[in-house]
């Protein structure tokens, strides 16, 4: 028998004897009067050896046992912080000493009660009085100091993961923080958050391959959306709302790498009487309060980009960017020469892709040499579909780019509110799918029928969770609290169950 199946052993056996004592090991509830952060803050200034009259009650997860015989010392860890245990045999009552030492192991949730003292080498302790089993653990947790060491492991195993790691739980208070002030920077200005549909008709609002699904009721195929509702949020610009936002997941059936996943968090905009010019100011200073307020710092490093998001932001031109860089003229160049220069540079292309796909994968070549933070404008009509054509060149469009780090980080427009300029586009859009382009969006008539209506001018802007990820310099499979996983091989038999022989 292995050590690890011993301590199970072991510990089943503890198991057993709390219950014929008539202990329930998983009660269903304990009343929590104080939390490690609130005794730290009151008895902070306890001098050492110091001690106080005062009661608390307190639970959470038995991190480690230090047993010195008369006294012993354990960490206990209640979500909010940690703080020491102290089991002392003279000041201790010694049905607590005997409980605690008999039945209580690392990974156990307890509640104990006692009184705040200050040891006399200086650590903050509850001396405890009184100590329940609130969860017997069976399943020991990870070394400390060796715990998940397999990626994948530690993966799939994430709650052992935060558990065990400082770095990564404070990895996900940060993100939630991210989105709130995301959250609060909008509805402080006004904008009004709605919920759009999950499951769409067409997929619709950007350029991507979706996932499909039956659904049984209405005996229909249906999408998982690919936007945060674009085109619901813009139909609620046609309905008359000036300000809207979502943030929620959306679904792309694609590849994965550091900054791709298949489901994820996006929030969009749409700000109704605004144009991109506008969008970018407010996505600037959207910005630099996230950095601020999410990281404390405007300044970040990247690979080998750094970057100050705290200064004014630069402005550059899609097709000079990628004349500059490649020597091609887009508006000019056939597909043999682009796939000519892109040979030539060695980026990956699919072979008969499309001229929209070559001039993507040119810019794709300049993009990872730019560090911002810049907006990158000045789009061909052909690679924005949803876009506003722009006054004063008609071949391009009214669209902005965050660029940092080499990288893509939010996408924005001067929204295309023409309902005949639209309906044209989705038939290309159209033909492109039907000659073999999963991306390409289909005609949505119903989209064409409420813009016909009349929709105001209006910005819209979207960004993933993948600035987060790449402001906190993380992979974005790491900054999902429980990435999907692919199901583990079935074992023989698990951990404390007994096979038929």
């Amino acid at each position: 028998m292995g050590r690890q199946e011993q301590i199970i052993q072991e510990r089943l056996k503890k198991l057993k004897e709390l219950r014929e004592k008539g202990i329930n090991p998983y009660p269903s509830k304990y009343d929590i009067k104080n939390t490690s952060s609130e005794i730290h803050k009151k008895y902070g200034k306890l001098k050492n050896g110091e001690k106080t009259k005062d009661s608390v009650k307190i639970a959470g997860r038995v991190m480690s046992i230090r047993d010195l015989g008369k006294i012993a010392f354990s960490v206990l860890d209640d979500g909010h912080g940690k703080i020491q245990l102290t089991i002392q045999e003279t000041a201790t009552p010694e049905s607590a000493v005997k409980f605690f030492k008999q039945y209580i192991d690392v990974g156990d949730f307890v509640g104990v009660e006692g009184t705040v003292i200050r040891t006399e080498r200086g650590e903050l302790s509850v001396l405890v009085k009184k100590a329940d089993i609130l969860s017997k653990s069976i399943l020991p947790l990870p070394e400390k100091w060796h715990g998940l060491q397999d990626d994948e492991e530690r993966l799939r195993k994430r709650y052992l993961d935060i558990l065990m790691n400082p770095q990564v739980r404070e990895l996900f208070v940060k993100k939630s923080k991210f989105w709130q002030t995301i959250r609060h920077f909008l509805i402080s200005r006004e904008f009004l958050e709605v919920e759009t549909p999950v499951l769409e008709n067409s997929a619709g609002g950007a350029s991507a391959t979706p996932f499909i699904t039956h659904h049984n009721a209405l005996d229909i195929d249906v999408f998982l959306r690919i936007s945060m509702g674009e085109l619901w949020q813009k139909k609620l610009m046609v309905a008359g709302y000036p300000k809207t936002f979502e943030i929620g997941r959306q679904f792309r059936n694609e590849g994965m790498d550091a900054e791709h996943l298949q489901d994820y968090t996006q929030m969009e905009f749409y700000w109704a009487y605004a144009n991109y010019e506008q969008g970018m100011e407010i996505v600037e200073e959207m910005y630099k309060e996230v950095a601020q307020e999410v990281f404390d710092t405007t300044k970040f490093k990247i690979g080998e980009h750094e970057f100050d998001l705290g200064k004014k932001w630069k402005t550059i031109d899609y097709a000079e960017t990628i004349k500059k860089d490649t020597g091609i003229n887009i508006s000019k160049a056939t597909e043999k020469e682009m796939e000519k220069k892109i040979h030539e540079l060695k980026m990956d292309h699919d072979q008969g892709a499309s001229r929209v796909q070559l001039i993507d994968t040119l810019w794709k070549y300049c993009r990872r040499k730019i560090s911002g933070p810049v907006f990158l404008v000045g789009h061909p009509v052909d690679v924005s579909p949803l876009a506003k054509r722009s006054d004063s060149d008609p071949e391009k469009v009214e669209r902005f780019q965050v660029i940092l780090g080499g990288s893509e980080v939010g996408n924005g427009y001067s929204e295309l509110n023409d309902p005949i300029d639209q309906e044209e586009r989705f038939k290309e859009q159209q033909k492109m799918k039907e000659a073999g382009d999963k991306e390409a969006h289909t005609h949505d008539e119903e989209f064409v029928e409420a813009l016909k209506y009349g929709m105001p001018p209006t910005c819209g802007f979207g960004v993933s969770e993948r600035l987060f990820a790449f402001l906190a310099g993380k992979p974005i499979r790491e900054t999902v609290i429980f990435p999907l996983m692919k199901p583990q091989e079935k074992k023989e038999a698990q951990h404390g169950s007994h096979r038929k022989k």
